[in-house]
């Protein structure tokens, strides 16, 4: 008996035995088919000879078929397309595929064939096409879809969609695609009892959102955000009272948040931002008691804060911010949000004073409230804020400047305080040896422009070693410039322009470490900031930057009363972008260790008692695009060649003994210019230079006259109809024109457009970027930001919005407008239209999906092992057929500007050097090397004989050192 027991137990604990599984040869076959079209850095262990249901990713049922159940291989660097094979996987019940870089698109009759689908994930890759649909409407038992970040494209709403037969459907994810048409509310008749997640955002969908999400019972998530929906939030979403993140930003939706919002008592995201909604927020959203976040801002949204918005206690993130609320802040109790870390009510009609209720929200990190009415003081009760970093209260009518000065300085955590515009004349703050010394210690930016404050640099500013960006402009501070401004290690920008200064030039401004050396400016860290801040140069009229990030490295010292000679060692700065010294009273000549500066992109010495000559070195600062020096005492010739032969008349004004053709004035008896003459080689080359300037002075009123016409076209968008989106600025704060701007504000498009859009408006223009949101930034350059359009129909445009003050961003607007309007190459980015809005200036080129070789070089994470031999040839030689276009064919020929040694070969008509005109034709022997055509395709010999006589004319080889073929 015992021993019966024994043999019992031992075989209970003995593990089942099951048959060994043996893959099904078809299965096998579809799958190593698979693998043919795929590549990895890494390979598939897949080896032909042995049982697949062992492969890397692959599981079988276990069955005696040994049918394939599942197939995942999630970031693995897979490269290709998805094989016809793949639907004879017809047991199939799990495919993740996401995070590779699959291309092309889906199998015919993928859902068709893979009818026990349960689980899909093709997220994150390069597929493209339309989503197959189904030549059958039996109902597919299908759980979960992801296909977001993918190029799909098509309707959704098609009779034949998967999605109509989709009964089991949890949650589908088509974000991040190309889908057009209306999003179909019918699915959740089909899974209304199932679905928790619907994510439509990013995409081009239209229309009106249609009646019918509301019966998806327990929808957790719906997300239909940056697409092109119109009309009214649809009152039956409503129902879906399960809802916990509802967000449809960015869109065109208008009307009003129903008050029936109120019945989704488990949201805990509202976001509704940027779009065109109105009225009132509703009275009784504080039953909303769960809510964390409420982005309302970029609306039309009017009238006070309903009172019982104090009661969401939850609330992390309050964001209204550009809208047309009003009231008084101080009447509201904001004690109750605990759980508060951003607070945004910037750009409304608040008045009243600074809320004491909102020092008990000791959860706060960042406060804004700029743009308002907002008087009163701050009170040292902030100091319970202990969390606080991001500070902004500027525009507004507060006193006591320096007194809240003193108060913020026991912020500990604060890091940006901008309180510029608030005009209230008073001493500031100098008692430094009083104050303490561990205030402000990890401040970052303080901006205290238009604030009318007097007295002298504050020295209290020398304890601040995390200093990065300064701004003291427009006030009336008297005084030298202290010299322990280069103690600031991590200075980068300073604005003391329009002060009362005097003195000279300080030389331990020119030891400012950030701006002489690369490493150091690289390893600051301009990511602290909690929300955005706008900043503009002071002598601008438009908003320049819209995040601290792409500040410029710059001394602005305009408008004061400094003189002296310009120190020589100011040349140390070698990674100084904007040098302003205009209107003091420097003497002396211009240091000709200015040429030092490479990447200057402003220089103005205009409104000075310089004298000499401007030196001819100046030419080599290649990314110059403004210059003046202007009303001064410079005399002899105005160098010409470089950059200098792109700047205005008005940059050289002023100065009696000046001479050049840009001033129209001759050389010849000018003083300082007894050789000038010998710069002309002959008559005849003048007559060229005249018959040049002539064609070019037809050519631009040709395009002036052109472009009058198309004005004339267009219709004239009023400024009211814009919104006024400046948040901060370090400086003025202006940003499009007011309203009464009118004859600014015209976007205009060139007849043959690519994408052939017929009108467009800046408010248009204004929507499609979310307000030039940092989100649609895809680009940037040394004069500007480039932003991602999604126009109202899906179409897409690349937005250059040019930066630098007027005059250098004119001169760049019309350059580029002149040279590639008339451009058209199919390896050329095409120039669509312009607009000119006031101060702002935009240049609307074709949007390129994939970005640019630079991106996929250097940018994108494993790019550059994405482009095989083949696709860099291709790259290489469409390249080399573009430069080839701009430089001999295209007329006028295009200047290119370029970042470092390459300047030179990019650049022959500029320079005119042998060795560049030698290296185009080696660019015009590339391009037939590899042209797509193989008759034009040349022989060997043929390329050394044409690179041996190219050579030998040159002079730079000898016939007796090449050897012949």
């Amino acid at each position: 008996m015992f021993l019966s027991l024994l043999l019992i137990l031992i075989l209970l604990l003995l593990p089942p035995c099951h048959a060994t599984t043996v893959c099904n040869q078809d299965d096998h076959d579809s799958l190593l088919f698979l693998s043919y079209h795929l590549s990895s850095s890494s390979p598939l262990n897949w080896d032909p000879s042995t049982d697949c249901c062992l492969w890397e990713g692959v599981d079988c049922d276990g069955a005696a078929d040994g049918r394939v159940t599942s197939l995942s291989l999630p970031f693995r660097d897979l490269n290709g397309t998805l094989a016809p094979s793949l639907v004879n996987l017809t047991s199939l019940t799990h495919l993740n595929l996401s995070q590779n870089r699959l291309y092309g698109s889906l199998p015919v009759g993928f859902f068709s064939s893979l009818r026990s689908l349960q689980v899909l994930d093709l997220s994150d890759n390069r597929l493209d096409g339309e989503i197959p649909s189904l030549d059958t409407n039996n109902p597919i038992p299908i759980k979960i879809v992801d296909l977001s970040s993918n190029h799909f494209y098509g309707e959704l709403s098609q009779s034949n969609s998967f999605l109509l037969t989709a009964w089991n459907l949890t949650r589908l994810n088509v974000s991040n695609n190309s889908f057009t048409g209306q999003i179909p509310s019918s699915i959740c008749n089909v899974s209304s009892g199932s679905m928790t997640l619907l994510d439509f955002s990013n995409n081009d969908f239209s229309g009106n959102l249609t009646p019918g999400f509301g019966e998806c019972s327990k929808l957790e998530i719906f997300r239909a955000g940056f697409n092109n929906l119109s009309g009214m939030i649809p009152d039956d979403l409503y129902k879906a009272t399960s809802l916990v993140h509802f967000s449809l930003p960015v869109n065109y939706l208008s009307g009003q948040i129903s008050d029936a919002v109120v019945n989704l008592t488990n949201l805990k995201v509202l976001e509704l931002y940027s779009n065109q909604l109105g009225g009132r927020i509703p009275r009784y959203i504080g039953k909303l008691s769960k809510l964390e976040h409420l982005m309302l801002h970029i609306n039309s949204f009017t009238g006070p804060l309903p009172p019982s918005l104090m009661n969401c206690s939850n609330l992390v993130k309050l964001n209204l911010r550009v809208n047309f609320l009003a009231g008084n802040l101080s009447d509201f109790d904001f004690s109750t949000l605990r759980k508060l870390s951003t607070l945004d009510l910037g750009n409304n009609n608040f008045t009243g004073t600074f809320p004491t209720s909102l020092y008990s929200c000791t959860s706060l990190v960042a406060i804004r409230l700029a743009s308002n009415q907002i008087e009163g003081q701050i009170l040292p009760d902030i100091l319970a804020l202990r969390s606080l970093s991001f500070l902004s209260i500027s525009a507004n009518n507060l006193t006591n400047i320096t007194g809240a000065i003193r108060i913020l300085m026991g912020c500990k955590n604060l890091t940006t305080l901008i309180l510029s515009n608030n005009t209230m004349s008073e001493g500031i703050l100098d008692d430094g040896n009083k104050l303490d010394s561990t205030g402000f210690q990890n401040l970052q930016v303080l901006a205290l422009g238009r604030c009318k404050l007097s007295g002298q640099v504050p020295s209290w500013l020398a304890n601040i070693s995390s200093l990065q960006v300064i701004d003291l402009s427009y006030n009336q501070i008297r005084g030298s410039i202290p010299g322990w401004l280069d103690n600031l290690s991590n200075l980068f920008y300073l604005d003391l322009s329009n002060n009362l200064l005097s003195g000279e030039f300080p030389l331990e401004l020119t030891g400012l470490q950030t701006l002489a050396s690369q490493q150091v400016i690289k390893k600051l860290d301009k990511s602290y900031l909690e929300l955005p801040v706008f900043v503009m140069p002071t002598n601008a009229t438009n908003l320049q930057y819209n995040q601290l990030s792409s500040l410029p490295p710059a001394i602005y010292l305009g408008s004061n009363n400094l003189s002296g000679n310009i120190p020589v060692q100011i040349g140390q700065l070698k990674f100084l972008h904007v040098l302003d010294l205009s209107d003091n009273r420097f003497s002396g000549n211009i240091p000709d260790e200015l040429s030092n500066l490479t990447n200057l992109e402003k220089l103005d010495l205009s409104g000075n008692r310089l004298s000499g000559e401007i030196p001819t070195s100046l030419k080599g600062l290649h990314f110059l695009s403004s210059f003046s020096v202007a009303n001064n005492d410079l005399q002899g010739p105005i160098p010409s060649g470089g950059q200098f032969d792109t700047f205005p008349s008005s940059s050289f004004i002023g100065n009696q003994w000046l001479c050049g053709q840009v001033l129209q004035r001759s050389c010849s008896g000018s003083p300082g210019t007894n050789h000038f003459s010998a710069t002309h080689k002959s008559t005849n080359i003048k007559l060229v230079i005249g018959l040049v300037i002539a064609i070019c002075f037809g050519t631009g009123l040709f395009i002036a006259l052109l472009a009058l016409w198309i004005l004339s076209k267009r219709r004239i968008i009023p400024g009211a109809d814009t919104d006024n989106t400046e948040l901060d600025t370090i400086s003025i704060n202006s940003g499009f024109p007011p309203e009464g701007d009118k004859d600014a504000s015209l976007v205009v498009l060139f007849p043959s457009n690519m994408n052939e859009i017929k009108d467009l408006t800046i408010s248009e223009l204004l929507k499609a970027t979310d307000n030039f949101n940092q989100a649609n930034i895809v680009g940037c350059g040394g004069f500007g930001l480039v932003y991602k359009a999604t126009l109202g129909d899906g179409s897409k445009l690349a937005v250059k919005k040019l930066s630098g003050d007027l005059g250098m961003m004119e001169r760049e607007f019309r350059a580029e407008v002149e040279a590639l309007s008339t451009a058209q190459h199919e390896n050329l980015v095409s120039l669509q239209g312009y607009c000119v809005h006031g101060g702002c200036r935009l240049l609307l080129y074709s949007f390129m999906d994939n970005g640019s070789l630079d991106y996929w070089l250097h940018e994108k994470t494993d790019g550059a092992s994405q482009l095989d031999w083949p696709t860099r040839l291709e790259i290489a030689r469409g390249a080399g057929c573009g430069l080839a276009y701009m430089h001999q064919i295209c007329e006028p020929h295009i200047q290119m500007r370029s970042e470092g040694k390459q300047e030179e070969v990019f650049d022959p008509l500029l320079r005119g050097k042998g060795f560049d005109d030698e290296m185009l034709q080696v660019l015009d022997v590339a391009c037939m090397c590899v042209s797509q055509n193989p008759v034009k395709r040349p022989t060997i010999k043929e390329v050394v004989d044409w690179l041996k006589n190219m050579f030998i004319s040159s002079g730079k080889v000898k016939k007796d050192r090449i050897t012949e073929v």
